[in-house]
């Protein structure tokens, strides 16, 4: 009888892979994990108890076929387990690596909630994906037979590439436009390489391209093209812009030099780690080196601009929240992360105003945490008297993202928003009020993560499918 590759949990500890040491990784912009070695990753997917109600894959966006592919790795059937894997998910290697798993899958592990600690399913899921582009076993796209119907994909991110990667399966002609000259939105220019290396992206972007997927980059609809001339040169439209308007901070001199959206240092960050002549972190405005950073914020971008301001030499680096750290939207394990690396928090403070301009200091509050609002989280409140100032020669703001006005910018009519200005959307197809024309990911949701973006675009490729009368499933081939 062959030996029981699973349920390994009470014998075998959970074990990440190795992490470099704080005083290596921050300075570089290299990935912090190591690769499993293959017996570790199979040792590791045998702690999955196979439990008969999968929480793990009921609380991934994708319902990513999870305890399956676990146990084919456990078994050593590890092209299956690939095969399994991308059946439900377009980008695994990326999901495994930038997904917050504390919050998604592995925070929601059977064998977690009983003290055994919860199996690495990120990592495991980076190996599988990164071991099948190692062996070959990922092929170019090639339609079974071609369509003549065109799709125009309005924004290269997780959730655009995703409807390009299956309709262009599917037989039909994809032409992807963006505004950036690289494709794949805050992929590759708002997340840094300690969490997602760029060759990563590359390697998709290189796999669409060579499939037959046409992108048209540096190109800003309602500039360069109008959307009504998209629209009538295509048989359906895709907007998938993402949010990229940064919430702004209020106080007596926040419009002072010094002062800089996370988006902006972000992107800046990411161009000199493709080679590329950026100005503005030349010239020190969105570079951290020698400076005394603070970051106001509490999400991962907020985690992402900290740990990339420790890798450009900060002289110190704090995040100021105003809540307290069980409260902040951003992953546990970035927190962690970052204070290995360096990184001070300072809990329940709001920034009031700035001092200098070129700015020499944050004016801060102190704040404590009050009644619970409408969602059931603490309000944040003033303490009177508290104020300091806390000295910074750079200010981040990372407050989060919102919709750009598209029907203005685009001079659109017919196609209706809501409230917060997001895109409205039919659920689970992406379809708008305008005929013909779907819209998914953060321009539909909000801010959100790119897992759903990638749920997003699959869905609304099915759909889209479905409109130009094909069926969803020839997508899958």
């Amino acid at each position: 009888m062959a030996k029981q590759p699973m349920l390994k949990f009470v014998t075998v500890e959970r074990d990440m892979p190795e992490k470099r040491v704080p005083e290596l990784r921050r300075t570089d912009f290299h990935e912090i994990y190591a690769e499993y070695a293959h017996a570790k990753a199979a040792e590791q997917a045998g702690r999955c108890s196979q439990c008969g109600v999968p929480f793990c894959q009921s609380h991934c966006p994708l319902h990513n076929n999870i305890p399956d592919w676990l146990n084919l790795t456990a078994s050593g059937r590890l092209e299956e387990a690939y095969e399994v894997s991308q059946a439900t998910n377009t980008f695994p290697e990326i999901c495994g690596r930038i997904c917050p798993q504390d919050r998604l899958c592995e925070g929601n592990c059977v064998i977690e909630q009983s003290g055994h600690g919860t199996v690495t399913i990120g990592q495991i899921e980076k190996y599988i994906t990164d071991t099948a582009w190692e062996e070959g076993w990922i092929k170019p796209i090639q339609p079974a037979r071609e369509r003549p119907e065109s799709v125009g994909i309005i924004g290269a991110g997780p959730g655009g590439l995703a409807a390009a990667d299956m309709l262009r399966r599917a037989g039909l002609q994809v032409t992807v436009y963006d505004r950036h000259d690289r494709a794949g939105g805050l992929m590759t220019y708002g997340i840094p390489g300690f969490k997602l290396e760029k060759e990563v992206v590359m390697r998709r972007n290189r796999q669409l391209e060579e499939g037959g997927v046409e992108f048209v980059l540096n190109c800003n609809v309602g500039e360069d093209i109008s959307f009504d001339a998209i629209r009538g040169k295509h048989d359906a439209v895709l907007i998938a812009t993402g949010v990229y308007k940064s919430r702004e901070l209020q106080g007596p001199g926040s419009g002072a030099r010094g002062i800089v959206r996370a988006i902006d240092y972000l992107t800046a960050s990411n161009r000199k780690s493709f080679g590329d002549e950026v100005e503005e972190f030349e010239d020190g405005t969105l570079n951290a080196e020698g400076k005394r950073v603070v970051v106001i914020g509490g999400g991962d971008t907020a985690m992402d601009c900290v740990r990339t301001a420790i890798r450009q030499g900060a002289t110190s680096v704090k995040c100021l929240y105003r809540r307290d750290r069980a409260n902040m939207p951003g992953s546990q394990r970035e927190v962690t992360n970052a204070e290995e690396e360096g990184v001070e928090f300072d809990w329940l403070t709001l920034p009031k105003g700035f001092k200098g301009d070129p700015v020499e200091g944050v004016i801060v509050q102190k704040m404590r945490l009050g009644h619970p609002d409408a969602s059931g989280r603490q309000t944040p409140e003033v303490i009177e008297g508290s104020d300091y100032t806390e000295p910074a020669d750079l200010v981040i703001k990372a407050l989060g993202f919102e919709p750009e006005d598209l029907v203005e910018d685009w001079d659109v009519g017919g196609l209706d928003v809501t409230r917060w200005g997001t895109v409205r959307a039919e659920y689970g197809t992406g379809s708008t009020t305008l005929d013909g024309v779907f819209a998914v990911g953060d321009i539909v949701r909000g801010a959100s993560l790119v897992v759903w973006a990638i749920r997003d675009g699959r869905d609304a490729a099915g759909a889209i499918l479905s409109y130009l009368g094909g069926t969803a499933q020839v997508a899958a081939e």
